[in-house]
């Protein structure tokens, strides 16, 4: 049984006519004929009596009447499914970086949120290499990131650039230089972020290719407990310019430029290719790669 031959039956009972169902339905009288005849044997019962004028059998119209509460069943459906599209709803499960979710998010899911209450987020923090790997084994449904590391598994879309910078506090003896170069932070305390992280890793490469062994005070796990730190001047970090826009504007921290370290780094939304995207996340996703760059970067 199919819902065409439901709609074939109820079209006979109306206009008491295999022909006259034919040409509503753009079908030939065999074909209705055959639709008919196909939904007997599948009951083993006679439902149309074929006399002049067609009419339904007593079975046939106790059959109809169940054919009405599907086919307005399915309509039912067809209404809510098209609803999704025009009122998206459901629940999106996001992986990032701490730094992500503290300065860029909240810009982000307060407008989305205001136009469409019906869509709920959650959001995990962790490192970069995560935020890939959670998108690969589906434990999020989108992720933000940068997009150092590719995936054949993952597709990505680039949102903004972002780059490391050397901070300090005002009162660090750095603070007052207009640029530095990487060789005069061997012997400088340093407060670096965790070997996993994407910024430590950067670090790391541009320490090594310049031959310096950096004085490594002490290790944090994300942008803001390395903030903290610094702006008690325990030391100067190298850290994403992106998570530092509000410091700056408050003259808590002071960004030295350092030549070597002007490198920018994709920075975008990652989805596990071919998995089926609902109308909440398709929601999401259009709003955030359709919005422009500025809208993600702070003002200093």
């Amino acid at each position: 049984m199919n819902i065409s031959q439901l709609e074939t039956l109820l079209t006979i009972s109306k206009t008491l006519s295999f022909r006259k169902a034919g040409e509503l339905l753009n079908l030939t009288q065999p074909a209705v004929s055959a639709q008919i005849k196909s939904l007997e044997d599948e009951f083993k019962t006679i439902l149309v009596d074929r006399n002049h004028p067609v009419t339904l059998t007593d079975r046939g119209k106790i059959f109809l009447e169940h054919a009405e509460q599907i086919l307005a069943t399915v309509e039912q459906l067809k209404q809510k499914l098209t609803d999704l599209d025009e009122n998206p709803q459901g629940h999106i499960l996001m992986g990032t970086t701490t730094s992500i979710a503290i300065q860029i998010l909240p810009r982000v899911l307060s407008y989305f949120q205001n136009q469409f209450p019906l869509i709920k987020t959650t959001i995990i923090s962790m490192s970069s290499t995560q935020v890939l790997a959670s998108v690969e084994n589906g434990t999020v449904d989108i992720g933000i990131g940068y997009l150092t590391q590719r995936s054949p598994q993952v597709e990505t879309s680039v949102l903004y650039y972002d780059t490391f910078e050397l901070v300090a506090a005002p009162r660090h003896p750095l603070a007052a230089a207009e640029r530095v170069t990487i060789g005069m932070l061997k012997d400088i305390p340093l407060i670096m972020l965790s070997p996993d992280t994407l910024g430590r890793r950067f670090a790391d490469r541009i320490f090594r290719e310049h031959g310096i062994q950096p004085n490594i005070a002490m290790e944090l796990g994300s942008s803001e407990e390395v903030k903290r730190m610094v702006e008690l001047n325990l030391g100067a970090a190298i850290i994403s310019k992106q998570s530092i826009s509000e410091e700056l504007r408050r003259g808590t921290l002071k960004m030295i430029p350092v030549n070597e370290l002007e490198v920018s780094h994709p920075v975008g939304v990652m989805t596990k290719s071919g998995r089926y995207v609902n109308s909440a996340m398709r929601q999401f996703l259009n709003d955030l790669k359709g919005m422009p760059e500025d809208q993600f970067i702070g003002s200093e």
